[in-house]
C-alpha cells in the first residue's frame, strides 16, 4: 500500500468513527432545549457522512477496498452534559484533523485541495465547539 493510499484509509477510518460518534452526540442532545448544540453536532455529522463518502470513492478510485467502518466506537469521554459533549465533538475533530494533516502531505492536485478543505472545516468545527485556534491544524 502507497502513502497515499494508507493517509487515505486512516482518514476514512477516522470518519467513520466520527459518523457514528457524531450519532451518539446527536442522540444524547435535546434538539427542544439545546438548539445551538443540536445544530452544530447535526452540521457535523453531515459534514462528516459527506467527507467519508469522499473519501471511499478516492479509495475505491485506486483500485483499494475502502476500510470499512467498526461495529463500535467508544465515546472520547462522557456524554452526559453539554460541556462534556463539547469537549468529546473537540476531540473528535482534532482526530480527524490529524488524519488530514497526514493526507495534505501525501497527495497533490485536486486531491490535495480537497484535503486542505477538509482540514480546515475540521479545524473550524473544534473551534466551535470551544476549541482554541491552533497555529497549524493536523500538525499538533
Amino acid at each position: 500500500m502507497t502513502a497515499v493510499e494508507s493517509s487515505l484509509q486512516k482518514a476514512l477510518s477516522a470518519e467513520h468513527a466520527a459518523v457514528h460518534l457524531y450519532g451518539l452526540l446527536g442522540a444524547r442532545t435535546s434538539k427542544s432545549s439545546q438548539p445551538a448544540l443540536f445544530a452544530r453536532l447535526n452540521g457535523a455529522y453531515d459534514a462528516h457522512r459527506a467527507a467519508r463518502d469522499q473519501l471511499t470513492l478516492l479509495v475505491s478510485a485506486r483500485g483499494v477496498d475502502p476500510v470499512a467502518s467498526e461495529t463500535e466506537y467508544a465515546a472520547p469521554g462522557p456524554t452526559t452534559t453539554a460541556d462534556q459533549i463539547e469537549s468529546v465533538a473537540r476531540t473528535i475533530e482534532r482526530r480527524v484533523t490529524r488524519t488530514y494533516g497526514e493526507l495534505v502531505a501525501h497527495t497533490a492536485g485536486s486531491d490535495r485541495r480537497w484535503a486542505i478543505g477538509a482540514l480546515d472545516a475540521g479545524a473550524l468545527r473544534e473551534i466551535a465547539f470551544g476549541g482554541a485556534p491552533h497555529d497549524f491544524p493536523g500538525l499538533d
